[in-house]
Parts: C-alpha cells; sequence; structure tokens
C-alpha cells in the first residue's frame, strides 16, 4: 500500500518561495506517475506538474500556470518527491496535493493521471497574501 505524506506548505508573501516535500513509503515499483496538483476553494483540481518513471527514463511536465516558476525534483535515497516554488503569486493559494498513480499509461500524454491518480496524501495548505 502506497502511502504519501506531505510537509512544507505555509503562508508567504507575494515573491516569495516554499518547497514542498512528499515522503513516500510502500512503493514498490520502478515505473509510476507521480506529481502535484492543487486545489482552492470552489475551484476544480488543478495538475501542477508530474513526472512519468519507467525504468530509469523519466518525464516530467508543468502546468503553463507555474512553468518557469517552480520545478520537481525526485531523490531517490529518501523516497522524496520535492516541488519547490519561487516567484509565488496570490493565484498560487491553494491546497496542494501530493499523488501517485501506478498505471504509467495514465500519465503518457501531458498532465494526464494526477489529479485522479490511485494515491494521493492528506494535502498541505499554501497561503500567499500581502
Amino acid at each position: 500500500q502506497v502511502q504519501l505524506v506531505e510537509f512544507g506548505g505555509g503562508s508567504v508573501q507575494p515573491g516569495g518561495s516554499l518547497r514542498l516535500s512528499c515522503v513516500a513509503s510502500g512503493l514498490t515499483s520502478s515505473s509510476y506517475c507521480m506529481g502535484w496538483f492543487r486545489q482552492a476553494p470552489g475551484s476544480e483540481r488543478e495538475a501542477v506538474a508530474r513526472i512519468r518513471v519507467v525504468g530509469s527514463t523519466n518525464t516530467t511536465r508543468y502546468a503553463a500556470s507555474v512553468k518557469g516558476r517552480f520545478t520537481m525534483s525526485m531523490d531517490n535515497t529518501k523516497n522524496t518527491l520535492y516541488l519547490q516554488m519561487t516567484n509565488l503569486k496570490p493565484e498560487d493559494t491553494a491546497m496542494y496535493y501530493c499523488a501517485q498513480d501506478l498505471r504509467t499509461v495514465r500519465c503518457i500524454s501531458g498532465l494526464d493521471g494526477i489529479t485522479d491518480a490511485n494515491y494521493r496524501g492528506q494535502g498541505t495548505q499554501v497561503t500567499v497574501s500581502s
């Protein structure tokens, strides 16, 4: 059973930075989809970034709204996925969730497969406000 636990949310002023972490346990496959999505009150889930890992190869995709500001990285030695967020804007305010799905066919295209992934964490709140 895969378990995901997020850390690192908080409140920052516009232009600030935060780094989110997602620690994964129970993962036994070398192929998977993994990433972040966010949801603001009254809004639909929005995929932010995803990585598709198939053996030793991986591809990363970002939403247009965060490209150039957010960077996702993976530390396999710690089973941890990171989301470095810079130049944060008020519209980035949302609950951020880490998600994972072992069905790599679901994330072949764009940011598919993240908002409705098999597994997700409990979420961490990010608030950007002056």
